[in-house]
């Protein structure tokens, strides 16, 4: 299969005007394939040579104009158009189409517990090809008006609103102008939840099967979904452009969500069948107000080519946060768990759980910049590698530091002009800078260039001179100077804090107070800045975490960190301090086991679950699994069991239920012994409580599986009383985890011989298999995963070759061999692109925790 290059997209925008795509898809055909049938209507702007793209299992036939051509001239996806004459054109094209167990195209899936089948499109970058005969490309964007024929019972969504015609033929209304890849379709016996708002419908959706739990959080999910809506409104001009607004839960779903218009498909784990904490409830919302943004940024106003995702995912990313913290905050829309917080300022996950991602990807070999040079993505295949922490985090924070340079005011007025200008349109970067460029006198192109068009990131770091005589007699007659080095090159303006011990306050460890915040530009002119009163306890730079920067505090500040830091009494802050923390172990400056011994200290007295969750998951998957070196190991464990102890003890009240299932999670994952897990399966509950829903029984189970504590008689057993989708995941999980040889040896086989897994049951075996103590039996396996994952990528394509680098690698064989043996494998010319990105990634985190590693050796 050819992809298609800038290049070509380029001379056939040039040669072609797409008018209209009128679809038939016949959904009634079988198990295997479905019926697609294809007009488009399109003008050829000069006489000359083109070609149209589709994927089809079978081309019954295609004509132009009424005249029949030959299908055996099909060469991959490509249909050639040669000596097309000027002037208008119809295409027709017949084809049988295959259904996707991978998440692109047209995915099929048969839902285990009731035997119903859905079907969904997922038509990102290429895949549209899978569905349809199209000009598959971004700027060529057209009307699309759809029918679909679809089993008695099922009921058919799509980007306009459907009508069902009877016997089971849906017609749904015609698009605006949009491109390709947006085009969306689903259809199943769908369980509906509908309600009007704005005077447009709205409707959520899942399979059946799902329906109690969709019911239970369905207010929820349409408040939210109001409240986005009408402060977008109130942000934006452009009123939104479509006629509906859909949100269908989809199963196995490659992404969190797309951002189809009028149609948003979710991967329906975002419909809770277990106990969630507010903090997962918040990462729903903030999904569904990333997408929304995107009915204007991406679906009204469309990159012109790949070059540009960025403009799509780091507006979005921006605008969720930026928004949902906007209509939850001061709008009381809170969480409907009992006993927690209503949903916290959302940047303070952002720093934890999105910001992290972009600091890693900014320091592997296959960084780029956010806005990519062109040359830099000559196909569809380059484009796919920049969905990365890049595009997405570090995108959305460089938007956020260029509103705190430019002001809220000046940015969404130079994204209304954006928008008047290119609405139903395409657009570049250069057109994004010059609209934000003509609201503003600051020079945004200097910005764009030092911000967008470099790569890495910058490191700041504190220097506090000793105290001198304040020379106007403030305070207590001292003074102190800051100056703030800057390892990099980009411009920051940055909120410093400073922070006093507060003698005889109530909170955590060593209590802080804030005694000042004030705005600084770094670099400056070179000249400390001078802060009258006594040296603070601690100074924080980047409070507030408004740009994209690592931080170094100074030795004193570090110290009051190391006592007092669940004491400082904003969460944002210590998000700034935690990130700072794990910054240091990644880059081996301090030590796996302090870092350890900070969260033994001060989690037991953090109130904001986002920074819970992502220091633990920090601590159990990095610092534990990959950075402790074996002699180590059994401190580190017991260190991490006891925090999770410690926790579980704290929230016996039932005050916190959202802390406890956290520490719940953790204390299982965490297990060296299975008598605890035990107990609790025995008898259906943690002691205290939660009782066991699903999801804590397959994970005790999982862990038991590990620790060779259940067989697969109990793996059958759990799987009978949970027959679900996610209970088939569950298993998989637990077969593949067992300690035996042959239990690996089925789950190796299941993974890159039989090619018959979907993408999440692969996905599930894959995590189940590579366990830290199980090395002995797994050793064998990590040369063999290099040959075995490249082929396989080769047969099943981009979305399992994904799942294969991230969830298939030897990421526990952290050893100077693995690393040879893996960074021999980037030799293999049959890898493909997809596969190769994801290789590069995770042998160069393989190298970064050798390093740890050696360091601690060194000290020790």
């Amino acid at each position: 299969m050819s992809v298609l290059t800038r290049d070509e997209a380029q001379t056939r925008a040039q040669i072609l005007d797409v008018e209209r795509y009128t679809i038939a898809l016949d959904l009634t055909t079988g198990e295997e394939t479905f019926d697609s049938r294809t007009a488009i209507r399109f003008t050829a702007r000069a006489a000359g040579d083109t070609f149209v793209e589709v994927k089809p299992a079978t081309l019954r036939s295609i004509s132009l104009d009424g005249q029949p051509l030959d299908p055996a001239l099909l060469d991959g996806n490509r249909y050639p158009l040669t000596a097309l004459a000027a002037g208008p054109h119809e295409l027709h094209i017949d084809a049988a189409m295959r259904y996707s167990r991978t998440g692109e195209g047209m995915h099929r899936f048969t839902d285990p517990t009731d035997g119903e089948t859905y079907v969904y499109t997922q038509l990102f970058m290429e895949d549209v090809q899978r569905v349809f005969a199209a000009f598959d490309q971004p700027d060529l964007k057209s009307v699309f008006s759809i029918d679909v024929t679809a089993p008695g019972g099922w009921t058919v969504l799509g980007n306009g609103v459907a009508e069902h015609a009877g016997e089971g033929r849906w017609t749904i209304a015609a698009t605006p102008l949009v491109s390709t890849y947006l085009v969306a379709v689903a259809a199943g016996p769908w369980h509906s939840v509908t309600t009007e708002h704005a005077g447009l419908p709205f409707g959520i959706h899942c399979r059946r099967s799902l329906a109690p739990y969709l019911d239970a959080d369905a207010d929820e999910i349409l408040d939210i979904t109001r409240a986005l809506y009408d402060r977008y409104h109130e942000k934006f001009d452009e009123p939104y452009p479509f006629d509906s607004y859909d949100q269908a839960f989809v199963p196995e779903f490659n992404a969190g969500a797309m951002e189809n218009p009028g149609l948003v498909t979710f991967r329906d784990e975002f419909v809770y069948r277990s106990a969630v904490t507010d903090t997962e409830r918040q990462t729903r919302a903030m999904v569904i107000a990333h997408e929304m943004a995107h009915m204007w940024f991406g679906d009204l106003t469309t990159l012109t080519w790949w070059d540009d995702i960025w403009l799509n995912e780091s507006f979005a990313e921006y605008m969720g946060y930026q928004t949902l913290t906007e209509v939850t905050l001061p709008r009381g829309l809170n969480s409907v768990s009992a006993g927690e917080s209503p949903f916290p300022d959302t940047w303070v996950d952002f720093g934890v759980a999105r910001k992290g991602w972009g600091y890693d990807a900014d320091q592997r070999p296959s960084t780029h910049p956010v806005a990519v040079d062109p040359d830099a993505v000559p196909d569809t295949a380059s484009a796919l590698l920049n969905f990365d922490g890049i595009s997405y985090a570090k995108g959305a924070s460089a938007l956020r530091q260029l509103v705190a340079w430019l002001g809220d005011k000046g940015f969404l007025a130079g994204i209304n002009t954006h928008f008047a200008r290119h609405k139903f349109a395409n657009a570049t970067l250069a057109d994004f800078i010059d609209n934000l460029a003509s609201a503003t006198d600051r020079d945004v192109h200097a910005w764009a260039e030092q911000w967008l068009r470099t790569t890495g990131v910058d490191t700041l770091t504190a220097e506090i001179a000793a105290p001198e005589p304040a020379p106007n007699g403030n305070g207590n007659g001292q003074s102190w100077a800051l100056a703030v080095t800057r390892d990099g090159s980009r411009p920051h303006r940055i909120t410093v804090g400073t922070y006093d011990h507060a003698l005889g306050a109530q909170g955590g460890p060593g209590h802080l107070a804030l005694r000042d915040r004030f705005e600084l530009d770094v670099p400056g002119d070179g000249t400390p800045t001078i802060r009258p009163g006594r040296r603070p306890a601690l100074v924080v730079l980047n409070d507030g975490d408004l740009t994209y920067a690592k931080v170094r505090l100074d030795t004193a500040s570090w110290d009051t960190v190391l006592t007092s830091l669940s004491g400082i009494p904003d969460a944002l802050t210590r998000a700034v301090v935690w990130n700072t923390a794990r910054d240091m172990v990644r880059d081996a400056e301090l030590p796996p086991a302090t870092y350890l011994a900070a969260a033994r200290t001060h989690l037991p007295h953090e109130t904001d679950l986002a920074l819970v969750q992502g220091v633990l998951s920090f601590a159990a998957g990095q610092i534990v699994d990959r950075y402790t070196v074996p002699e180590d190991l059994p401190a580190a464990r017991a260190t991490l069991t006891d925090l999770c102890r410690d926790l579980i003890r704290r929230t016996e009240d039932g005050s916190r239920p959202g802390l406890r299932l956290i520490a719940v999670r953790h204390f299982i994952d965490a297990a060296t012994q299975p008598d605890t897990l035990r107990t609790w399966l025995d008898e259906g509950t943690v002691h205290g409580g939660p009782e066991l829903d699903p999801e804590l029984r397959w994970r005790i189970l999982t862990r038991l599986a590990v620790l060779g504590a259940t067989d697969e008689a109990a793996i059958a057993t759990a799987l009978a009383a949970d027959p679900s989708a996610t209970g088939r995941e569950g298993a998989a999980r637990c077969r593949a985890a067992l300690p035996t040889a042959e239990a690996k040896a089925a789950a190796w086989d299941a993974l890159f011989t039989d090619d018959t897994l979907s993408n999440y049951l692969f996905t599930a075996t894959a995590q189940g298999f590579w366990q830290p103590g199980q090395e002995e039996l797994t050793d064998g396996y990590v040369a063999r995963f290099y040959p075995d994952a490249i082929a396989l990528a080769a047969r099943r394509g981009p979305a399992i070759a994904e799942a294969a680098g991230r969830y298939a690698f030897p990421a526990y064989a952290v050893d100077p061999m693995s690393l040879g043996t893996g960074t021999r494998a980037l030799e293999d010319p049959d890898l493909i692109p997809a596969l190769r990105r994801k290789l590069v990634d995770q042998l160069d985190d393989l190298r970064r925790a050798l390093a740890v590693r050696s360091a601690v050796a060194l000290a020790g």
